[in-house]
């Protein structure tokens, strides 16, 4: 059973070098913290019960400002690279005296919770927040524990989140005043500068990808997960704005988890215990169970309201494309009440292909499955980081390179066993466009994008003839139950055989490119799986 305002008798702030702070509030209540976010005046209430903040200047993540501070543990396992920046031990604990100082005449909020569903491989994480709203968000997005559990809790790592706190770049060694920080020797996550909440799970969500991998032998993964009456698990890969919290709260079966997964042994568990999705465009006919969840203990980022009204308008992208909504996740009718099942039969890679070219869906073979992972391909839609305002091809090693400490090779490897092992089929769904690029087709209606995905897990698709993509050599069905004929062939559905090809050879062409860094620790077999550009004479 849940209590609030739980303190474990020998947790202490100043153990953490935090002291001289005005008021420490301990694992309160949802009802306490929108109390005291409205007091402060850093939120307004919705028609539904919502809290709605503004998350300031950064409304999405700030790759370019995460850093892993370079030690004995990480030096030789971290995969340093422009995702994964180093930063010094010197540097961390000078930053880290600073941001705890800032705690000085200032309220704290702290949450202790676990990352992690299975006792096995859960993380017990101290999260200290200078904003209600913040702690709001841990309570939503971590596992939360019983209370006795909470009087005998003994955090593994710690996040300290300050908003407020800035840093001095020419002092302090980050590229901006914002900034997070892992620090695996200290086992803490500090970030500053920014109020976007997404830094604070994806801090850990790092760290689980560096320990799990590295340490126990289990396939830490970005991708949502779901279950069928039948047992049949299904998992979605896929990056910000691709799909993978939208499709996985399917009404006819049970939500695991829509963003962070292990797979180990004995099958795939849910690290969270909620779910942050995006709201841009949002309506109840579309999304109806994540509308429902918007209501009195969740909480609306960035987004406006109608008029004169307290309605959300969820159309409205005049502060960010990234509006966002988090919420716990039993706010899902059919979510699992412990997020924990077997091993997957369909694994779906999803992307938002911007330009046209692949098809809704598409089977690989377990070549081409390794080369999609490592690729990862999608294309970024505005907002979802700073600094993206249209379209751009985007490669991201295993789906989430932002938050994979260690080299691409290792989680692919593992998948691959893992899909070998299990028999698992993998398909390539795209959420983006038909019938042209962005700009001059349309987006795939989410109702095909349904449609495809139920064909799959049922087996419908198993019926039906399929097609070889010329370009990228996937092979792709020529019918499906509820999805027009031509949607489902890109080519077809353009109406310009010159215009297409033009395009999907471009488009390979930055895959191929792409995967040269990758090319010296993958087979033959794989590298084979690339895109073959054509001529276009004669078309």
């Amino acid at each position: 059973m849940l209590q609030f305002g739980i303190k474990n008798p020998v947790a202490r702030l100043e153990d953490l070098g935090i002291s001289n702070y005005l008021q420490a509030y301990w694992n309160e209540s949802p009802e306490f913290l929108v109390e005291a976010a409205i007091r402060n005046q850093q939120a307004v209430l919705s028609d539904q019960g919502a809290l709605v903040v503004q998350t300031g200047k950064f409304t999405g993540r700030s790759p370019l400002d995460r850093f892993i501070v370079k030690d004995k543990i990480t030096q030789d396992t971290v995969d340093w690279n422009k995702i994964n920046l180093p930063f010094t031990t010197a540097g961390f604990d000078q930053l880290y005296q600073k941001i705890t100082a800032y705690f000085v005449d200032r309220e704290v909020y702290v949450r202790d919770a676990f990352a992690g569903a299975d006792p096995a491989y859960r993380l017990q994480v101290r999260v200290v927040n200078e904003y209600p709203w913040s702690n709001q968000f841990a309570y939503n997005m971590f596992l939360r524990p019983s209370a006795t559990e909470l009087r005998n809790f003994t955090p593994e790592w710690t996040v300290i989140n300050a908003p407020g706190f800035l840093a001095d770049p020419e002092v302090d060694g980050t590229r901006q005043t914002n900034f997070a920080i892992i620090n695996f020797t200290r086992r803490c996550v500090i970030v500053g500068g920014t109020g976007y909440t997404g830094e604070i799970k994806k801090g850990i969500f790092s760290v689980l990808n560096f320990i799990l991998p590295h340490q126990r032998n289990v396939l830490s993964m970005h991708c949502s997960a779901n279950v069928g009456a039948a047992g049949d698990v299904a998992i979605f890969f896929g990056l910000s704005g691709t799909g993978k919290t939208t499709l996985s709260a399917d009404p006819e079966r049970a939500l695991i988890g829509d963003d962070e997964h292990g797979w180990s042994d004995q099958g795939v568990f849910n690290f969270e215990g909620g779910c942050y999705a995006k709201t841009i465009d949002l309506t109840a006919d579309k999304e109806p169970d994540i509308f429902r969840a918007i209501r009195h203990g969740a909480i609306l980022e960035n987004i406006n309201f109608f008029p004169h009204t307290r309605t959300p308008d969820y159309s409205d992208s005049s502060v960010t494309e990234n509006t966002r909504v988090s919420y716990p996740i039993h706010f899902i009718d059919n979510a699992l009440d412990v997020s924990m099942a077997g091993h997957p039969r369909n694994i779906f890679f999803l992307t938002c292909d911007a330009f046209g070219v692949l098809p809704p869906v598409a089977q690989l073979s377990p070549e081409q499955a390794a080369y999609f992972f490592i690729s990862g391909y999608t294309a970024k839609v505005a907002g979802t980081e700073e600094g993206i305002t249209d379209p751009l091809p985007s490669f991201s090693a295993g789906f989430g390179a932002p938050f994979l400490p260690l080299h691409p090779g290792k989680y692919a490897e593992m998948l691959s066993q893992k899909m070998k092992k299990h028999d698992v089929k993998v398909w390539l769904v795209n959420t983006g466009w038909a019938n042209g690029p962005y700009g001059i087709g349309s987006r795939i209606s989410l109702k095909y994008t349904r449609a495809v995905i139920t064909a799959a897990l049922t087996g419908e698709l198993d019926k039906v003839k399929f097609t070889t993509h010329t370009i990228f050599g996937i092979r792709h069905p020529l019918t499906c139950p509820g999805v027009p004929d031509e949607v489902l062939s890109p080519r077809a559905s353009w109406h310009n055989d010159e215009a297409f090809y033009t395009q999907a050879n471009k488009l390979a062409q930055s895959f191929i490119t792409n995967f040269q860094k990758y090319e010296a620790g993958v087979s033959d077999a794989v590298k084979m799986a690339a895109p073959k550009v054509r001529e276009i004479a004669g078309i």
